[in-house]
């Protein structure tokens, strides 16, 4: 298998040079067959990922599908404008010269996806490849087999393996890719692995996107309606049962509220994901994806309950169908797991607090999330929690739909990631942008020029300029 990596990867690194000399004409009709092939599987694409994650069908169309269908529309409309070269403006050292930014193609990428959202994160990288004109070669996540299958034959019948390849396999695959000299690397999953990433590609000095995680804090300030802020984080937090990067991790609650709040979000958790019989409903109710991670997600809340910490709802647990209901956690001593590592999961810790300077102080002792959230109606306390806290993106007064919006950047910040994606920020993200300056054939750089003797006038005149 390395030696058919190594051939691709050459086959790519020579194919590259032609590529980039792609128009926008050319790159919109590649993402239009993209987006017929992805129509021409549907079936097979909903079947995966019912099989990967036991997500349901509106589920996988809402998260996956409708996702990429409106990445796709929207780089097919506006690719010819961000392809154009832009202005920029004089000097007046240079106050002739014409300036412009050119957008090129970094030339082979290397697209490592997760297993989450398989279909989604794979796509999306992919579509902003395209789009800045490179070739890829894509490894989609060994823990949703299924999904990585249909990927898989989407590339094959859309593109030649010396503009886009796709590998499937385990880590011996992953460690095979990184050792290879790739113009970027675009990597989606842990903050473990995205470190092993970036450490690969320092020795060839390869630019990375790394889209992470970490523990994404949701603060619920006093002044809201509380049913309405419970609803939200319940979905935010149990669409595809906790498996989301930038799901609520841990909320804060007023003290004077925290039964008000777990009474409403076990109410809202039970209306979306329970039969009347009050047992889960497998329809709706996605799984974990495998005994690996249910077992980590089981040895946390083991800790936190040996630690004292109280469970206010939920926690049931089926090893066989590695079904973990929807679980509350209250009273959580500081420093156990669950309150450390990124949880990835359908438990949901809750932290009572007094006054928003202690939550600050409890945020800002964490590494900086992939996400935050804000309910609150008053704007002198959004404003000031915005200001005094740092996170990849935020969202007021609701949980996840700003990764909905392509004109907004995505992306993390230091331990939850680096680098922007969707949109023109995927687009920018897989392009090179080349400074060039035209220089008229007035200018007056002479001057600059040795032997300085007698030139103290000049140096005068720049200085009054500048």
């Amino acid at each position: 298998m390395e030696q058919k990596i190594n051939l691709i990867f050459n086959a790519q690194q020579a194919y590259k040079y032609t590529l980039r000399k792609s128009n926008a004409a050319e790159r919109i009709a590649k993402l239009k067959d993209l987006k017929s092939a992805i129509e021409k599987h549907e079936d097979h694409i909903y079947k995966a990922l019912q099989s990967d994650l036991r997500k349901s069908h509106f589920e996988s169309a809402v998260t996956e599908l409708i996702f990429i269908y409106g990445e796709l529309d929207y780089a097919i409309q506006n690719l010819s404008g961000w392809m154009t070269s832009k202005r920029v403006g004089k000097t007046l050292n240079n106050p002739f010269a014409k300036n412009r930014i050119y957008y090129e193609p970094k030339g082979v990428c290397l697209i490592i996806a997760p297993w989450n959202y398989p279909f989604q994160l794979t796509m999306s990288p992919l579509i902003s490849a395209i789009a800045a004109g490179n070739c890829a070669i894509i490894k989609p996540s060994e823990l949703s087999p299924a999904t990585s299958k249909v990927v898989h034959k989407i590339i094959n019948d859309v593109f030649e393996e010396q503009e886009v390849a796709c590998f499937q396999g385990n880590a011996v695959i992953s460690t095979a890719l990184l050792k290879l000299p790739f113009d970027h690397i675009f990597f989606t999953g842990s903050t473990a692995i995205g470190k092993v990433v970036m450490e690969a590609a320092a020795k060839t000095l390869t630019s990375v996107t790394l889209e992470l995680g970490g523990k994404s804090p949701t603060i619920i300030d006093k002044d809201v309606n509380l049913q309405k802020a419970a609803e939200k984080i319940a979905w935010g937090k149990l669409v595809n049962s906790g498996q989301t990067c930038i799901a609520p991790d841990y909320v804060f609650v007023h003290e004077q509220q925290l039964d008000e709040f777990v009474s409403l979000y076990k109410a809202a958790a039970t209306k979306m994901y329970f039969k009347s019989d009050n047992k889960i409903d497998p329809r709706a109710y996605g799984k974990i994806v495998n005994q690996k991670h249910y077992q980590r997600l089981k040895e946390l809340v083991d800790e936190a309950i040996d630690k004292g910490a109280r469970i206010d709802f939920g926690g049931s647990f089926d090893e066989q169908s590695q079904t973990i209901n929807p679980i509350i956690l209250s009273k959580v001593p500081c420093g156990t797991k669950v309150m450390e590592e990124e949880i990835f999961g359908p438990i949901l810790p809750i932290i009572t607090y007094t006054n928003l300077e202690e939550v600050i102080e409890q945020i800002n002792a964490k590494s900086k999330p992939l996400a935050l959230y804000i309910f609150s109606k008053s704007n002198k306390n959004i404003k000031y929690l915005i200001k005094n806290t740092s996170a990849g993106g935020t969202c007021v007064n609701d949980v996840l739909i700003h990764i909905s919006n392509p004109k907004l950047p995505f992306g993390g910040v230091n331990g939850s990631g680096m680098g922007s994606s969707h949109g023109l920020f995927g687009f920018k993200n897989f392009s090179h942008e080349r400074a060039i300056m035209f220089q008229r054939s007035l200018d007056f750089n002479k001057m600059i020029y040795p032997p300085y003797q007698g030139k103290d006038w000049v140096l005068k005149m720049l200085k009054k300029i500048m």
